[in-house]
C-alpha cells in the first residue's frame, strides 16, 4: 500500500474526439489562469496535483502528479473537470438551430468546454480578473499561490503550489503585501472577500450555491454580496463552479456580439452598465436555453480567434509589402551591374547573370530579403576568389 502523502506520478487516457475538446481553447481562453503550454501540451494545477495534457484525434492523455491516492479514480477527475459526459456535437445542432447567428461558429476545431473548477480559486481569481488581461491575471493567481498555497511538488527551476484556502487568504498583513507585490485596489477586495466568506461559512456556504440547492438568479444575488463581486463575476462563478450553465458573463466581447446580431437598439450604448449586463444576458439565455453560457462560451471564442487571425493576416501583409518594397530597391541597386574595375571581363557573364538569378528569385518571393543580401556579399567574394584564380591561370577555364 502506497503512503497517502507520497508524491507519485500517474499516467492515463480517456476517450474524447477533438471534435469534442480543444484543448488550447478551452484552457487558454479566460477561464482558468493556471495552465501554461509545454513540450508535451499543457501543464497546469487543479484538484491538488500537476497535470500534463495532451491529444490526439480520438483519446485525451494525462500524467498526473502529486500526493495521489489509490481510491481516486483520476481518469472520473479529468473527466468531471471538462465536463465530458456532455455532448458539445449536439448542443451546436441546438444552438444552430435556435439561432442563425450561431451557426456562423460551426466549426469543429472550435470545440470549447466550459469547465468545472474549484470554487475558492474561481471566484478570487475572477476578482483579479477586474479590468485585466489574462497574462496580468495568470501572474496574480500564481503570486497567490506561491505566497499562501502548500507546496505541491519542486522540480530544479519551479515550484507548484496549490491555489490558497479561504483561512490562508485572512492572513493578518494580506492586503500590504499584495499591494506590495502590484495587486492595486484588487488586494482589498481579496482580503475583505476573504473575511466576509469566512464569517458566512466559508467554501461550504459556496458549495450550498450549486444548481441543486439554489436557482442561477439567487445564487447570483449572494454572490454580489461579496467583496470585488459585480455581475460579470458573479455570472463566471456560478458559471464554471457552481453548475448554473445558463449563466451568461457579459463583457465587452460579448456586448458587442450583441450589439452587432441580437439587440440593435444598444448599439449607441458604449458601456456594459449592470440594466444592459441583465437584458442581454436574458435575452441570450431565452434563444439558447439551459446551456446558454456554454453556446456564449463558443461564441465568444470565435470572436476573439476571428480579430486575432484579421490582426496576423494584416501583420503578413504589411510585412509582405515592406519586403516587396525592398525588393524593388535591390532589384534597382543590381540590375545594371557594374563590374568591378579589379575583375577581367571575361568574368562578367558569370558576375551578372549570378545577381539576375537571384534577384528573380527574390521577387518569386520577397521573404528571402535577409538570404538574398547574403548572397550579393557572397557573389563578390565569390568572384574575387574567381578573379584570382583566373590571373593564375589565365588560359584555364573558369570553374562555376
Amino acid at each position: 500500500m502506497h503512503n497517502a502523502y507520497e508524491t507519485r506520478m500517474k499516467r492515463g487516457s480517456i476517450p474524447c474526439l477533438c471534435t469534442e475538446l480543444n484543448l488550447a481553447l478551452t484552457l487558454h481562453g479566460g477561464q482558468s489562469f493556471r495552465w501554461t503550454a509545454c513540450d508535451s501540451g499543457y501543464k497546469g494545477i487543479f484538484n491538488g496535483c500537476i497535470w500534463t495534457l495532451s491529444q490526439n484525434k480520438t483519446h485525451l492523455s494525462y500524467t498526473v502528479q502529486g500526493h495521489l491516492k489509490d481510491s481516486v479514480n483520476y481518469d472520473n477527475i479529468l473527466s468531471e473537470y471538462f465536463r465530458l459526459s456532455i455532448s458539445l456535437k449536439e448542443h451546436y445542432k441546438q444552438w444552430a438551430k435556435a439561432d442563425t447567428h450561431f451557426q456562423k461558429c460551426l466549426d469543429e476545431n472550435n470545440a470549447v468546454r466550459i469547465l468545472k473548477q474549484d470554487v475558492v480559486e474561481n471566484l478570487f481569481s475572477f476578482i483579479c480578473s477586474s479590468n485585466n488581461n489574462i497574462s496580468r491575471i495568470s501572474n496574480m493567481v500564481e503570486k497567490l499561490c506561491s505566497l499562501f498555497g502548500r507546496k505541491i511538488y519542486s522540480t530544479e527551476d519551479r515550484e507548484y503550489y496549490e491555489f490558497p484556502t479561504i483561512e490562508a487568504l485572512k492572513e493578518k498583513n494580506i492586503e500590504s503585501i499584495l499591494k506590495r507585490e502590484k495587486f492595486g485596489y484588487r488586494a482589498a477586495y481579496i482580503a475583505n472577500a476573504a473575511e466576509r466568506l469566512s464569517a458566512l461559512g466559508g467554501k461550504d456556504w459556496l458549495l450550498n450555491l450549486q444548481r441543486e440547492n439554489v436557482s442561477y438568479h439567487a445564487a447570483r444575488e449572494q454572490l454580489m454580496t461579496l467583496p470585488g463581486v459585480g455581475p460579470k463575476v458573479a455570472d463566471c462563478i456560478c458559471l464554471m463552479s457552481l453548475d448554473h450553465l445558463d449563466a451568461i458573463p457579459v463583457d465587452t466581447h460579448i456586448f458587442q456580439i450583441a450589439q452587432a446580431n441580437y439587440l440593435s437598439h444598444l448599439k449607441k450604448q458604449k458601456t456594459v452598465t449592470p440594466k444592459i449586463h441583465t437584458e442581454v444576458s436574458n435575452y441570450l439565455r431565452e434563444l439558447w436555453g439551459p446551456l446558454a453560457g456554454w453556446a456564449q462560451a463558443i461564441v465568444f471564442s470565435t470572436k476573439i480567434n476571428t480579430k486575432s487571425k484579421s490582426i496576423e493576416k494584416q501583420k503578413r501583409k504589411n510585412s509582405d509589402n515592406e519586403n516587396l518594397v525592398q525588393a524593388k530597391r535591390c532589384q534597382s541597386k543590381y540590375q545594371d551591374v557594374s563590374l568591378p574595375s579589379h575583375l577581367d571581363q571575361r568574368l562578367s557573364h558569370i558576375y551578372i547573370s549570378y545577381h539576375h538569378a537571384v534577384n528573380n528569385l527574390y521577387m518569386k518571393n520577397p521573404k528571402i530579403l535577409d538570404l538574398v543580401q547574403a548572397e550579393h556579399k557572397n557573389a563578390h567574394l565569390h568572384y574575387e576568389a574567381l578573379h584570382l584564380q583566373f590571373l593564375h591561370q589565365p588560359s584555364n577555364k573558369i570553374e562555376q
